[in-house]
């Protein structure tokens, strides 16, 4: 399957960080994720139902990021690429997490990962 569905720069204000500072204030991730999903049947009928709900992805990353504080954007990349992949049988995905307040002088820094297989 080559097929692809893109959520790009979805921001998320979470807790987030190691210093004291930030354990108290929500700072700006951005996700970039790229899903493999056969899109031949809903192209066919029209039909959602067959479709990767990009807006119900959306919506659960959001809830999971803002339901408790983080440490590491690493941790972030890994609950949320096990909860898409879970919850809505993604067998593939490649997920961008930055923090664009991270450093003063950078634009962001990001983990990026890959998980499961495009099969």
């Amino acid at each position: 399957m080559s097929d692809i569905v893109i959520i790009q720069g979805l921001k998320v204000d979470a807790v987030i960080g190691i210093y004291d500072w930030e354990k108290n204030t929500r700072q700006p991730l951005l996700f970039d994720l790229e899903m493999a999903w056969d899109n031949r049947l809903p192209a066919q009928t029209d039909d959602i139902r067959f479709a990767l709900d990009y807006e119900a992805v959306s919506n659960e990353i959001v809830a999971l990021v803002k339901r408790k504080p983080y440490e590491l954007i690493e941790r972030v990349a890994e609950e949320v690429a096990a909860m898409v992949m879970q919850t809505f049988k993604v067998t593939w995905l490649k997920l961008r997490v930055d923090k664009p307040t991270a450093l003063p002088h950078a634009q962001s820094v990001a983990v990026q990962i890959e998980r499961g297989s495009r099969g």
